[in-house]
């Protein structure tokens, strides 16, 4: 009995030394071979992938797959990655695991397509990631030792339409699959296009580096280098170069195929919808859980859309959702305690990696554990707490209609005045910041941050409630309805919906009940859509100057509670720069606009009986 407990007390100290080794490339050294292969696809393109086995060979392990734009980097047998999978602790958890840069990137063959198209079921020659992912793990499958024959697949962003690629048409060894913050539509709402409208200061920093020409696979050592600005100043920067063609021509002569594109397709053509993956998920068969961040700057929509589409196209489906109030991948980057100047009190992004990633894996690929989550689990920021619902939006949510009126007040009663309006005017030489202070990167943080900065502009309208008597609890999309009539035949429209915190000492953190930020004009979600887009993304319209028209601005899913006493306040403006390239106000083609063209706007916002104009929330 003596040597037993002896014995079991000897293992657990060797337990509790492995489980707080730190991981890092040593310790995946030690566990890990590492090999790197070219896996011929059936078009003949080799694709460069990094497979790391487990050294114990006592038992088969799934295959965890990341395909990714981004490098596999390190590159070499000999030099390992510092952690494996989505985090650290993953290391430890018994996969194979693999990357692979995508075609045509870094160290693969082929060309490369940002958001390559799926080809039709039709074309039974063509390729798409859905065929390369397939050829992968057709690949893998066969040849790595030690594998159970089962494969997840997972990714974040770029990485994360990746993922969604691989359930067309899947492969059958692909057991479990988690799109996270996909890539999705890039002309309605991920990354680069907003509601028709270019999100400047993204796509020109990122498409610098990302889409310039190679003319052969390269190692990381070997990429570009990122735009250099001297001094710093984004804002002063854009809007000395309004003109988007002149933009392309004096600084991205290494890079001009996305832009190219952009100027090419300017509406909701052929080329972004074959880009769309969503139209092609209508026979998914992996277990899915969907991930995303509520102040993920990113890719917002494609989280909510992508899981939206998954149900709506399949009857039988085995799709979840997960979201939390994170920034863009911040449930693996972060511990999810915080986010900018909001506290949660809590580690959401450990609890989900605990919670969630791990034993959905686990359980699909190993058949490890019992994983019952519910249909959608969304932590509801202002109230700092997890829900569980039965489908997203919740059954029980319904729709609120808060009026604009006068005073600057947001009313739950309709207009009754005869007429009503306000005046005000949009100058493009005069843009609305969409984050406070100069200008020197475009911070995450911006997607929370306090807009007092803004509020007291002529060219920036406010309305709010008077203190809420209860909590109101938003949970989905919002759309505000607008009737506005203007000077010029085209206006962008950026739509706010701000969480205000009470000036006295009623206002208290749930963290730890003592005064914070009093007055805090908390941003919960913002939406841009190009007015010319407001009837088709396909066929765009001009203004008739100077004629009340309705606009309706679509702001994708929030979970957020207004707590007791705050004041729920939406602002109005026609710019938010640089984030959002430029309107010249004119129906005309941006690309080719001189600064000349760029007029101002002379608007009127209406809220009257005839015309109201609204906002209709989604409210548990």
């Amino acid at each position: 009995m003596h040597k037993r407990i002896v014995t079991l007390i000897f293992s657990f100290l060797i337990l509790c030394t492995i489980t707080a080794q730190e991981i890092d490339e040593n310790y995946i050294k030690a566990n890990y071979n590492k090999i790197e292969v070219n896996i011929p696809m059936r078009d003949g393109i080799k694709l460069f992938t990094a497979i790391y086995t487990p050294k114990d060979i006592s038992r088969s392990y799934p295959i965890l797959l990341n395909r990714t734009p981004y490098a596999v980097a390190p590159y070499g047998e000999d030099n390992y990655k510092s952690s494996l999978g989505n985090f650290k602790e993953m290391a430890k958890e018994g996969y194979i695991f693999v990357y692979q840069d995508v075609r045509g990137k870094w160290m693969s063959e082929g060309v490369f397509e940002n958001v390559r198209p799926t080809k039709s079921p039709t074309d039974k020659k063509g390729i798409d990631e859905s065929t390369d992912t397939y050829d992968t793990i057709d690949w893998l499958v066969k040849n790595v030792k030690n594998n159970n024959n089962k494969v997840g697949m997972y990714g974040i962003s770029y990485p994360g339409f990746y993922a969604s690629a691989a359930l067309v048409g899947s492969h059958p060894a692909l057991k479990a699959v988690s799109p996270q913050a996909p890539v999705t539509d890039w002309f309605v709402g991920d990354d680069f296009r907003h509601g028709g409208a270019l999100l400047l200061f993204d796509a020109f920093r990122f498409m610098y580096t990302f889409d310039a020409a190679r003319s052969h696979p390269v190692d990381n050592t070997k990429g570009p280098k990122g735009f250099s600005l001297e001094g710093k100043d984004y804002y002063k920067f854009f809007l000395n170069n309004k003109n988007i063609g002149d933009l392309k021509k004096n600084y991205l002569g290494h890079t001009v195929k996305f832009w190219n594109d952009l100027q090419k397709h300017q509406t909701l053509d052929t080329f972004w919808y074959n880009r769309n993956i969503t139209h092609h998920l209508d026979q998914v068969k992996p277990a899915v859980m969907i991930v995303g961040g509520t102040f993920d700057a990113e890719d917002v929509y494609g989280t909510f859309e992508t899981y939206r589409q998954i149900e709506k196209q399949n009857k039988n489906n085995n799709n979840i959702l997960v979201v939390g109030p994170w920034y863009h991948g911040g449930w693996v980057r972060s511990d999810g305690s915080s986010f900018g100047d909001i506290r949660f009190g809590e580690k959401t992004s450990l609890y989900y990696q605990e919670k969630f990633e791990l034993p959905f894996f686990d359980f699909y690929l190993k058949g490890k554990g019992s994983f019952k989550p519910a249909e959608a689990n969304v932590y509801v920021t202002g109230a700092n707490k997890w829900y569980s619902f039965d489908q997203w939006p919740p059954k029980e949510s319904t729709a609120k209609k808060y009026y604009f009126n006068t005073n600057n007040r947001l009313t739950t009663t309709a207009p009754l005045a005869k007429e009503a309006f306000v005046d005000y005017e949009s100058d493009p030489n005069n843009p609305v910041p969409f984050q406070e202070g100069i200008i020197t990167e475009r911070t995450r943080e911006y997607m929370i941050a306090d807009q007092r900065f803004v509020a007291n502009r002529p060219d920036v309208l406010v309305f709010e409630t008077e203190p809420l008597e209860e909590d109101l609890i938003l949970t989905g999309p919002i759309t505000a309805n607008l009737h506005i009539s203007m000077s010029g035949s085209d206006a962008d429209f950026v739509v706010k919906v701000i969480d205000v915190y009470p000036d006295s000492s009623t206002a208290v953190s749930a963290v730890n009940d003592k005064v914070v930020m009093p007055g805090y004009q908390m941003l919960v979600r913002g939406e841009v859509l190009r007015g010319r887009f407001r009837n088709s993304f396909s066929k765009p319209e001009p203004f008739t100057p100077n004629t009340i028209t309705p606009v309706s601005v679509v702001l994708p899913d929030v979970a957020h509670t207004f707590k007791k006493g705050h004041r729920l306040m939406v602002q109005v403006q026609h710019s938010w720069f640089p984030l959002v390239e430029q309107n010249p106000n004119q129906f005309i083609d941006v690309f080719q606009a001189k600064s000349t063209d760029f007029i101002k706007n002379k608007h009127r916002l209406y809220f009257d009986k005839e015309h109201p104009s609204d906002i209709v929330i989604q409210v548990l």
